[in-house]
């Protein structure tokens, strides 16, 4: 009809609902993403030129080989190459202990030390002369813990020179130039004969009780190396130690001006 306007046209009627959209074909469109980004398992994606698919195709095969190639080289270099021990000689130095020190009676929080000193007595240079302490800590029995071992003594530095400038992993690992792979364990390298090493722990009680101390002195980690004193015995010690629940009372001497042992007294 000639003047009618979009406003004139009659309202049209929906007969049905409306159909559902269909999925797109994918079948026909090869580059349609299907991965694992629309299941939210990726957050972004690449694109593959279709040039490329040929390399895809042979992938399986390098990766194949490449994975031979890495497990050739973890293997060689779990069970090949040479022993730890390997530079280690073999045979009995003789050494003796100069002087051991350690507090018989200690208390909660107040600092100690254990000092050691020993000395090459051979003719040949010890190759890596070492003490192990086992006492510095017990086994809990208290259930659910990460750890059976609880200290006795916290160890405030170990033998050895500190680090300058201290590392970052001080706190952790503990300060003292001297510590080895094993926590128990400390080393100061070769002695030269008629040489002395001392060690020094600077340690703190935690625990109360009685407990008995145990060090050993080796001439090497590996245990190819033997310290052994002049009648071939092993060179072992041990010292008894009772720590008190809580430290000794202290006061200053208002006369003098020096720290005494006991409760400040009442009456001036």
């Amino acid at each position: 009809m000639v003047g009618q306007t979009l406003r004139d046209a009659p309202l049209l009627r929906r007969s049905s609902p409306p159909t559902r959209l269909a999925q797109a074909d994918t079948t026909r469109h090869p580059h349609w993403y299907r991965g694992a980004i629309v299941r939210g398992g990726w957050k972004g994606f690449r694109v593959v030129p279709c040039r490329a698919r040929a390399a895809r195709a042979r992938a399986p095969r390098a990766s194949a080989v490449a994975s031979c190639a890495v497990a050739a080289l973890a293997l060689a270099g779990c069970g090949g190459g040479s022993r730890q021990d390997a530079g280690e000689p073999a045979g009995t130095f003789a050494m003796k202990v100069l002087g051991a020190s350690f507090p018989a009676a200690q208390a909660i929080a107040r600092p100690s030390r254990f000092v050691l000193a020993v000395r090459n007595t051979g003719a040949h240079t010890v190759p890596d002369v070492a003490v192990t302490i086992d006492s510095f800590d017990y086994n809990s029995n208290y259930p659910e813990l990460a750890s059976r071992k609880r200290p006795v003594w916290a160890i405030e530095r170990g033998p050895g020179a500190i680090a300058s400038p201290p590392v970052e992993t001080q706190n952790v690992s503990l300060p003292g130039g001297a510590q080895t792979a094993y926590v128990n364990t400390w080393a100061f390298g070769a002695l030269a004969p008629g040489k002395t090493k001392t060690f020094v722990w600077r340690v703190v009680p935690v625990k109360a009780g009685s407990f008995t101390v145990h060090y050993a002195v080796s001439a090497g980690l590996a245990g190819k190396a033997k310290a052994r004193l002049e009648s071939g015995a092993g060179i072992r010690g041990q010292f008894a130690v009772y720590i008190k629940p809580a430290p000794d009372l202290k006061h200053v001497n208002p006369s003098t001006g020096r720290v005494e042992v006991g409760q400040f007294p009442s009456t001036p």
